[in-house]
């Protein structure tokens, strides 16, 4: 399987102008056989927008989503967007989309409101984590601050997922003479989880600059055994192109079984009592 990361610099704000973006990116893709195509979290808007936020937000229906979704045709497209739900709700959300017909939305749960984060004053929480189909197998999707909980990728290789495809606008913090401490901290994070649920993981993140806040960009897959199969440069715009060998996924999981071995009605069996003793003191 090809697989491309479309390691991109957003127009804030400006739709338009990243739609034209992600054509250009599909052709390149398109040009190098890539079969799955996969953009940064929010691609189609940029990240800070703040008020612009309504602005900017589409109903899946809109123009500008279903050109991308018609572009799915020999590849299948993953990018992120603000979308306008029926309920007038606004998600931090990532559509894939194959054969022409959207497959998945996942809307991010988890919303980073501390430090430099604000996205729970503008979007509303997801309230599912599940895996889905596609032609190469059963995937699973995250944005950004998701796969920071434990029980994300927990809850997608429980259900099925072989991939875990994370979504990110990461800024860049804690530059040093070895690297930069964020870009270490999320190869380290990448590699455990794909080494502890026998997963591959694909992680697209965004690159340029927006009021202030560089991001780093250093897109990377990882293989099921915890090693980095391949990254993109730090700070720049390119089209990371890899083959994946998803056989892989089965070699892993038979050299350390942790899937096999995992006692899932133990853990939500323990859940539930935390869950019970919580509500009984009055925790949330």
């Amino acid at each position: 399987m090809r697989i491309g990361l479309a390691q991109i610099k957003p127009h804030l704000g400006r739709v338009d102008k990243n739609l034209e973006l992600h054509i250009r990116f599909i052709e390149e893709a398109r040009d190098q056989g890539v079969e799955l195509l996969v953009f940064p979290e929010l691609s189609l808007t940029g990240y800070g927008l703040l008020d612009l936020t309504y602005e900017v937000a589409k109903k899946i229906e809109a123009a500008e989503i279903q050109t991308l979704v018609k572009e799915a045709k020999e590849l299948d497209l993953l990018f992120g967007f603000v979308e306008h739900s029926p309920e007038h709700l606004l998600y931090n959300s990532a559509l894939y989309a194959s054969k022409q017909e959207i497959k998945y939305l996942h809307r991010k749960v988890y919303l980073p409101t501390y430090g430099m984060f604000d996205e729970g004053r503008y979007f509303a929480s997801g309230q599912t984590i599940r895996s889905f189909a596609t032609r190469f197998g059963q995937m699973g999707t995250l944005v950004c601050e998701d796969i920071w909980h434990t029980s994300s990728p927990y809850l997608l290789v429980q259900d099925g997922a072989e991939v875990i495809i994370v979504l990110s606008n990461s800024p860049a913090k804690g530059l040093k003479e070895t690297g930069m401490s964020t870009q270490e901290n999320w190869y380290r994070l990448l590699q455990t989880q794909a080494q502890l649920n026998g997963v591959y993981l694909l992680f697209a993140n965004r690159v340029g600059v927006e009021d202030g806040t560089t991001f780093f960009g250093g897109s990377a897959v990882v293989t099921p055994f915890g090693t980095i199969q391949k990254t993109a440069s730090l700070f720049k715009e390119e089209l990371v192109v890899v083959d994946i060998d998803l056989d892989l996924v089965r070699k892993a999981r038979f050299q350390m079984p942790l899937l096999r071995d995992e006692k899932m009605e133990l853990v939500i069996r323990e859940l539930e009592r935390i869950s019970r003793q919580r509500s009984e003191r009055g925790w949330k």
